[in-house]
């Protein structure tokens, strides 16, 4: 191989590995704005899920006390 040959060689190894540095530097934007969208989502889920575990406790203390008042007027009749 002659020093031209060499150079254009060298060349294209380095445009082939700058091609290469982009498309992961791409990827790696892709992914960050994807965690961060899958974090907010993961948030937004876990306030909810506590809406509703909050609203479920609710609920259930008010058909404890329903049934409470049943049997009380049951025992009186």
């Amino acid at each position: 191989m002659n020093h031209t040959t060499d150079s254009q060689a060298m060349e294209l190894d380095l445009k082939k590995l700058e091609v290469r540095v982009e498309e992961l530097i791409r990827a790696c934007t892709q992914l960050k704005d994807e965690n961060h969208s899958l974090r907010s989502q993961q948030d937004s889920l876990m306030a909810e899920r506590a809406d509703l575990i909050e609203k479920t406790e609710l609920a259930k203390n008010r058909v404890e006390g329903i049934i409470m008042r049943l049997k009380s007027m049951e025992e009186e009749s």
